[in-house]
């Protein structure tokens, strides 16, 4: 990057990474937590853990972008360089996955939102919100590919939607005197249906899924006037949102006892308001989330684009998503991810997906890229390839390297094994694009051993996954 675009200071560096992670998940973590059966003690030590662990492992991304600058082409590259060829297309196709299924979660809860205002769009997977959905989709991609990537505007009135309402919240419940130790400490460990582990387990995917997009965040410090304002600026952005998230959490907590949390209907931010300051509390959340989600839309779709685009551009996907129209546009790309979004619109339709569901899954595909993201710089400071931009300091190296791929595991551990079979129903189908690939560009099959295995223990788990989803065993929504 030359020296001429590296002008960001502090807080614009800070305030970009908070804009791209701050999305739906704040505004039905509130619910989220208890639905998964998580109580007061558990959804605490599930914070404690996301923020360390988390914390790490933005870190690693950060490191990374730092001693590794040179790999500009998404977090997927990180696998690639570091674990071989078949290992990095599965974390770039599994970012591509997650990226789309997020789009997916986008839908649901825009048009379950929507629902609560008529009756035509039910709980946001009905017909009439997947023909909408349908509509949109299309538009969006061709927007992308008139060439329509800048939304200033967009996204300045989304952030200022999202943060309003937070605010709202926040001061209304602290200022309201609505919060209540007894209600925060009732049944503080739960009913004994779940043990305090699984409880803790079930916090995983709302925490990743709310952190989402941190990742992408880091990268543009690159543009910090250096490397230390750099460094500061994720810090205080990953502080910052993480005090944010933990702070709705616990106040929620102190409003409603778990079970009238769980059974609040999307967004459950707008439930707990509407029980601190009435009905209209409902009604502003429900606002922020139509139009914070319906901008996130747009930038997921381009996010989208960019996710098979990168990959088909650095040689990892079929060079055919990596071409352009006379816009500027890979027109492919745009149009191959659409017929993907459309095909998940329609299984939506038929399997009446939830908001939840949705981005369970998306974090599900998410995992791997982030895991071997971690992996990949513990490597390298193994390795000591960090040494001349550290200036000899290894501690810190070590321990971001340490918790981030120890948080890596946990993540996997904590998903359990009915996701971790959906999981590999979502990345089986991309072998089959990385084989005709390597068959078209006359390169072997596969590396080395290990891909082998990897891709052979894929399949056989694949194949497993569809047995128990046709017996009812797993079910994907």
């Amino acid at each position: 990057m030359e020296n001429k675009e590296k002008t960001l200071g502090i807080l614009p560096l800070a305030m970009f990474a908070i804009g791209t992670t701050l999305a739906s998940g704040v505004y039905t973590l509130s619910g989220d937590f208890a639905a998964s059966g998580a109580y007061t003690l558990a959804t605490l030590i599930g914070w404690a853990i996301c923020g360390v662990g988390m914390f790490g492992l933005t870190m690693c991304f950060f490191k990374l972008s730092v001693v590794k600058k040179e790999l500009t082409s998404g977090i997927y590259t990180y696998a690639r360089e570091g674990f071989g060829e078949y290992i990095g297309f599965n974390s770039a196709w599994g970012y591509w996955m997650s990226a789309i299924l997020a789009q997916l979660s986008f839908i649901t809860l825009l048009f379950g939102t929507l629902g609560s205002y008529s009756s035509l769009f039910g709980d946001g997977s009905n017909f009439f919100s997947c023909a909408v959905a349908t509509v949109v989709i299309w538009v969006l991609s061709l927007l992308v590919l008139k060439g329509v990537n800048q939304a200033v505007i967009i996204n300045t009135i989304v952030v200022i939607a999202k943060i309003i309402p937070i605010v709202v919240v926040v001061v209304a419940i602290i200022l309201g005197g609505a919060f209540s130790w007894d209600t925060f400490t009732q049944n503080f460990g739960g009913t004994g249906e779940l043990s305090l582990m699984e409880q803790v387990k079930g916090t995983v995917y709302t925490t990743v899924w709310i952190f989402i997009g941190i990742e992408g965040a880091v990268v543009i410090s690159g543009r910090g006037r250096n490397t230390k304002i750099a460094g500061q600026a994720t810090i205080i952005s990953f502080t910052s949102l993480f005090a944010l998230y933990f702070l709705i959490s616990f106040l929620s907590m102190g409003v409603l006892p778990a079970e009238e949390l769980a059974a609040l209907e999307n967004p459950s931010l707008g439930g707990v308001l509407e029980a601190v300051v009435g009905p209209w509390g409902a009604t502003l959340v429900n606002l922020a989330v139509i139009i914070s989600v319906g901008g996130a839309m747009f930038s997921y779709t381009i996010l989208c684009v960019d996710s098979a685009f990168g990959p088909a551009e650095c040689g990892a996907f079929p060079e055919i998503l990596a071409k352009k129209n006379k816009y500027g546009a890979p027109t492919w790309a745009v149009i191959i991810t659409a017929l993907i979004i459309q095909v998940f619109i329609v299984i939506i339709y038929f399997n009446d997906a939830t908001f939840q569901a949705c981005y369970a899954l998306s974090t599900s595909a998410i995992m791997v890229p982030y895991v071997f993201s971690a992996f990949y710089y513990l490597k390298v400071v193994a390795k000591g390839e960090d040494k001349e931009f550290e200036g000899g300091k290894r501690f810190l190296p070590w321990l971001f390297a340490i918790i981030g791929s120890v948080y890596g595991v946990w993540l996997l551990y904590a998903s359990g094994v009915t996701y971790i079979f959906v999981a590999t129903l979502l990345y089986a189908p991309g072998t089959l694009m990385y084989l005709y690939h390597r068959k078209k560009t006359g390169k072997k099959m596969f590396d080395s051993t290990i891909d082998v295995v990897v891709c052979i223990a894929l399949v056989i788990a694949a194949i497993a996954a569809i047995v128990m989803t046709a017996n009812g065993t797993i079910i994907w929504f």
